[in-house]
């Protein structure tokens, strides 16, 4: 078995940056919550594959917030790095930010967490390199990421015991 090699946050780290056409907007200019979530998932998934080297799937959402709009016309920028590294699936943390090109503000609109699976070339589970963390500040979202996964795979368990009750 070869000797599998870390990676740091900043190997694996995307960023991506949009212009919000008006196909992109709802009634009322703003870009629609869909749209933000299918980019949340794409930039999340050019994370986890650079980190692994793999194909991905994403398994698990955490809690998405909407906090401020972003409108039509506007910049969307999304910033996404891994938190934590398991046997086969990674929690990536993406970032969301309305980037007004005109003033040069830039504002955190939403945020998520984002669990990925990495896929061999038959589409089974394989594992994933660890991550290396060396900040304060990632040492503290790894350290975060381990209780996150236990509530996602305790509510799973949940789930899974509720629908084969029903059946």
């Amino acid at each position: 078995m070869a000797k599998v090699f870390g990676k740091t946050v900043a190997e694996s780290a995307a960023e991506t940056v949009e212009v919000v056409l008006p196909n992109d907007g709802n009634p009322l200019g703003n870009l629609l919550g869909g749209k933000v979530m299918h980019l949340i998932d794409i930039a999340g998934a050019i994370c986890a594959q650079r980190h692994s080297r793999s194909q991905v799937v994403t398994v698990a959402v955490d809690n998405l917030d909407f906090l401020y709009p972003i409108k039509v016309g506007e910049h969307v920028a999304l910033r996404a790095h891994m938190t934590r590294a398991f046997r086969t699936s990674m929690e990536v943390e993406v970032r969301v930010y309305r980037d007004d090109y005109l003033t040069g503000e830039r504002q955190q609109t939403s945020s998520a967490f984002v669990t990925y699976v990495a896929l061999d070339p038959q589409g089974k589970p394989q594992m994933v390199p660890p991550l290396i963390v060396k900040t304060k500040e990632e040492k503290r979202r790894f350290r975060e990421a381990l209780g996150r996964r236990r509530q996602r795979l305790a509510l799973a368990a949940q789930a899974h015991r509720r629908y084969f009750e029903k059946a």
